[in-house]
């Protein structure tokens, strides 16, 4: 048995599978919406439990929250390949005791209480294109060996931030956004080569290394936040949930527990502009 990659250069002689061919746009192109989603264009979910951690340079680091994420998505096919509409919400949690937090108590700024403001994004749309997007476009760079599958999806942002450093000193740690985020989506081959499984099992990891969260009010303080999770695909929906993260979520965020219907051109809400929102709406006495 070979462990196989995406066909470089420097490994031009590797031999394609000759059941799965993921060197070749198309299958690769498939085989990764087939993991990641669901060709029969249905609903899917994913949890991501995970941490927080911030690190300040010579300081070391500082384990600050747990996290509890949830992904509700759906793609379809159209002429330039398939849509993908998805929400996000993720909560920031006791990293003791997994409660959902309402306040914090920021250990870098003496223990002050800030107001704790979950991710909650809607809609995270996008387009798997053919052609034509450094990542949204296939081949994706994959790892293969027996059964597995992993796919290389990453991200790396550098571009104006939705809140300057003028206006929201305190909030925003510069003018411009710059993070990552690191994808791995593992599946099974032989999911991908049933042709009765239209939504292949998957798990995934996620990386995301960015500036401090607005809510901490750190401003531009030297520090960064590093957020790991691994997650998986609930075949069986929102209720393999956590029931108290199930309850949570039915109770004040209902709607992230099902994908977007209307499509809205691609739309990458972010936690930041909805930061930004929050704090617009409170200046203006409307929260």
């Amino acid at each position: 048995m070979k462990m196989t990659m995406l066909k470089t250069p420097a490994n031009a002689d590797q031999k394609p599978d000759p059941e799965l061919d993921l060197d070749d746009p198309e299958t690769n192109f498939m085989a990764m919406l087939k993991i990641r989603g669901d060709l029969a264009e249905k609903d899917f979910f994913f949890a991501f439990p995970g941490e927080m951690w911030a690190s300040i340079p010579q300081e070391g680091y500082t384990r600050c929250f747990k996290t509890f994420g949830i992904g509700a998505g759906r793609i379809e096919e159209v002429d330039e390949g398939w849509r993908i509409y998805n929400r996000e919400v993720l909560y920031y949690m006791d990293p003791d005791t997994g409660e959902i937090l309402q306040e914090w108590s920021n250990p870098f700024l003496g223990g002050k209480k800030v107001e704790v403001f979950h991710v909650a994004n809607d809609p995270v749309n996008g387009v798997f294109t053919r052609t034509g997007s450094p990542v949204l476009s296939p081949p994706y760079p994959y790892v293969a060996y027996g059964d597995d599958i992993v796919f290389q999806w990453d991200f790396y942002i550098f571009r104006p931030a939705h809140m300057s450093r003028e206006e929201y000193p305190l909030y925003s740690s510069g003018d411009m956004d710059q993070h990552c985020e690191l994808w791995g989506i593992q599946g099974r081959k032989s999911d991908v080569l049933n042709p009765d499984i239209t939504s292949g099992q998957c798990t995934l990891s996620w990386s995301r290394v960015a500036q401090w969260i607005p809510f901490m009010e750190m401003g531009n303080s030297p520090g960064y936040m590093t957020n790991q999770s691994h997650c998986v695909k609930l075949l069986g929906g929102p209720s393999e949930l956590p029931r108290y993260i199930l309850d949570y979520t039915e109770k004040h965020y209902p709607k992230y527990l099902e994908a977007p219907t209307e499509w809205n051109g691609p739309q990458m809400t972010s936690q930041y502009e909805e930061f930004k929102s929050h704090i617009e709406a409170k200046k203006a006495g409307k929260e």
